[in-house]
């Protein structure tokens, strides 16, 4: 301020003009009483011979922020730092400041999820898998992992009616939603078998083949045996079967995927393996069950059963990201019926992206490389590789690049687990 009225005043006696003043105190936003007392006192350190120093001088007012030793954070159990109030009461500081170093990225959140335990036994076969998923062609020289584009993943998913909590975003006077339900332990779902191949895109970019092989809910049809107000008797009725058992599961893959299979893969691949991949769950039949492979081999299609490893959700698209998706789409629906489940989880998985899909595949061999890196274990963060970005520019791969020397290691470590 004081510079901007040196080089503005023309006065030898060093006065300043009324429009001079208004002009620079407009400039920095303050009154013309402020940039007076600047000048005057620069003045009177000029005719006092002194070095002209118009800073502010003022000392610092108001409490001293309190310091908060973070070390202290480490010697608390996890157990008892899950909200900000315990942390508080524990560091003896309000909450308030919490928020702050919170905002300030000193303290952060975390969101601690389940995962399943796993063996020596479940680490060495998920390391072999993902080995297994390495493209033979290039495991010796530039390893990178398979194109995916003749798997199937399957696997089923309850779909509830709702949650048992919902968060909203109301206006002040606004109606709060009024929700009921006879039991909160037995909401009303549905369970549905997906089928799932990775999407295939033209030179282009285009579409020519969505992956969605089909969203087939484990339902029955039952004939209502008396009437009511709501259906005449022999009304058919959407029943959902609890009890999902091997001999209900054979006959979904065989009636429900594997025609779908047939309708939907794309021609030029007919007559190449095709392989089903399924997780290790009770009711899931065997690779080698007579009646799948018997309708597997028919009209040249030569479809194959293969099964993950023990304990492993992270190594299928559907539990790695696919079933999240569907289900926090649907939630945003309203539903009251069964057969309103149905309607809105079919028409959701026929509407999602197959790039988004695709983008599940690409994350799908970036979390198998964490595994390999971390000796088969599932203690890892996903990565984030900012696919969108990558994808605007052209450069999502198809295939993501294993290190060799992560190879090597990986095949010494099953030496020595044999």
């Amino acid at each position: 301020m004081y510079e901007a009225l040196l080089w503005r005043c023309t006065s030898t006696k060093g006065r300043l003009t009324r429009e001079i003043v208004e002009e620079v105190a407009a400039s920095f936003s303050v009154s013309a009483r402020t940039v007076r007392r600047i000048w005057q006192h620069a003045r009177q350190c000029f005719l006092r011979g002194a070095e002209i120093d118009v800073s502010n001088h003022r000392s610092h007012c108001g409490r001293k922020r309190v310091q908060t030793d973070l070390n202290m954070l480490r010697d608390i159990p996890v157990s008892k730092r899950r909200t900000l109030y315990d942390l508080s009461r524990h560091l003896k500081v309000s909450k308030a400041t919490l928020s702050k170093l919170k905002k300030e990225g000193l303290i952060r959140k975390h969101s601690n999820s389940l995962k399943p335990h796993l063996t020596q036994q479940n680490m060495k076969e998920r390391l072999q898998w993902c080995i297994s998923m390495l493209d033979p062609a290039t495991i010796h020289i530039d390893p990178c992992f398979r194109d995916f584009y003749d798997i199937v993943f399957i696997d089923e998913k309850w779909f509830y009616l709702t949650r048992k909590c919902s968060t909203y975003y109301l206006l002040p006077g606004e109606e709060e939603p009024y929700r009921t339900c006879k039991n909160k332990n037995f909401i009303m779902k549905v369970m549905f078998l997906c089928a799932l191949a990775r999407p295939r895109m033209d030179n282009e970019g285009n579409c020519i083949f969505d992956g969605k092989i089909g969203c087939f809910p484990l339902v029955t049809y039952e004939s209502s045996r008396r009437s009511s107000k709501n259906r005449v008797a022999g009304t058919l009725q959407m029943k959902p079967i609890t009890s999902v058992t091997k001999d209900v599961m054979r006959a979904f893959i065989i009636d429900k995927v594997i025609p779908a299979i047939r309708a939907k893969w794309p021609s030029e691949d007919v007559g190449k393996p095709i392989f089903i991949q399924q997780d290790n769950a009770r009711p899931h039949i065997d690779p080698s069950d007579p009646l799948f492979a018997q309708a597997a081999q028919q009209d040249g299609f030569n479809i194959q059963l293969i099964c993950q490893p023990s304990n492993s959700p992270d190594f299928n698209i559907l539990d790695l990201g696919f079933f999240a998706s569907i289900q926090s789409i649907q939630f945003k629906n309203a539903t009251k019926t069964i057969p309103d489940i149905v309607n809105v989880v079919q028409r959701e998985f026929e509407k999602y992206s197959p790039v988004l899909s695709n983008r599940i595949f690409v994350t799908l061999q970036t979390v198998m490389v964490e595994v390999m890196k971390i000796g088969g274990g599932n203690n890892y963060k996903t990565p984030h590789i900012n696919k969108a970005s990558l994808e605007r520019e052209g450069k999502l791969p198809l295939q993501m690049k294993c290190d060799c020397h992560l190879v090597r290691e990986v095949c010494m470590q099953l030496e020595r687990m044999n």
